[in-house]
């Protein structure tokens, strides 16, 4: 039997709630709609959901909130709602882990071509990587925990990683000793190439670089390849 595809969008306004669900329906998904994340989570409990759409602006815990929580538990993909104009929660909204963003007002269809890519995004990803596959990715004395989404040194210590920084980790842990320019990255994580002026990979490298206590003069791990981009420089070891 076909697999049909279960999107759930968490979203206060009934109008909004009601006009996506009718929509996707009609384009061959199964929708449920629910209007804060106390429900969001009961409805996770009860059903598996393939992509949540999540307004930021919501009762009881707002929308990057329970984004952070989703993240720590799930790598289900996230689609957030921000209101036109709010560039700081788009960013920290995709920082900390969202796939992709819509500012209101939108349409319902371009809503439907953001969903369409993200689920196609999500499933190209390497299997060997996805949290219900390998469990824990060793490389350079670290080792990623997929389920807890954070790294665990060689003498136990642990570093909490944010929804970006762990994104592109298995991006480069994906490819290991193979050079990804910045588009390549960017396409990876976003579905989107990067802007001429854009620095957005260049600082999360950075900041990952930090986390895995590299020399951000001379790395050893994550190296720049100059007029190409990036390679991740080390053996990887996948476990179950």
């Amino acid at each position: 039997m076909e697999h049909t595809d279960h999107i759930l969008v968490v979203d206060d306004d009934a109008e909004i709630r009601g006009l996506l669900c009718d929509y996707l329906r009609k384009n061959g998904y199964h929708a449920t709609a629910v209007a804060d994340g106390k429900a969001m989570w009961a409805e996770r409990a009860r059903h598996a959901v393939d992509l949540i759409v999540l307004d930021i602006m919501l009762p009881g815990e707002d929308g990057l909130t329970l984004c952070r929580r989703l993240r720590a538990e799930s790598d289900t993909p996230v689609i957030m709602l921000t209101a036109r104009g709010e560039e700081t929660d788009r960013i920290v909204g995709l920082e900390i882990g969202a796939d992709d963003y819509l500012a209101k007002p939108f349409s319902p269809r371009e809503l439907l071509a953001r969903v369409k890519s993200v689920l196609r995004r999500y499933r190209s990803m390497p299997n060997n990587l996805r949290a219900d596959e390998a469990h824990k990715v060793r490389f350079a004395g670290w080792t990623l925990d997929t389920v807890a989404r954070h790294l665990v040194s060689a003498d136990g210590v642990i570093t909490s990683l944010s929804g970006s920084e762990y994104q592109l980790l298995r991006i480069l842990l994906s490819h290991p000793n193979q050079v990804l320019t910045r588009d390549q990255i960017m396409l990876h994580a976003k579905g989107r190439e990067t802007d001429p002026l854009e620095r957005t990979v260049d600082l999360q490298v950075s900041r990952l670089r930090h986390r895995l206590g590299d020399d951000l003069d001379e790395p050893r791990i994550i190296k720049t390849v100059r007029g190409q981009g990036y390679v991740l420089a080390v053996a990887v070891e996948r476990e179950s």
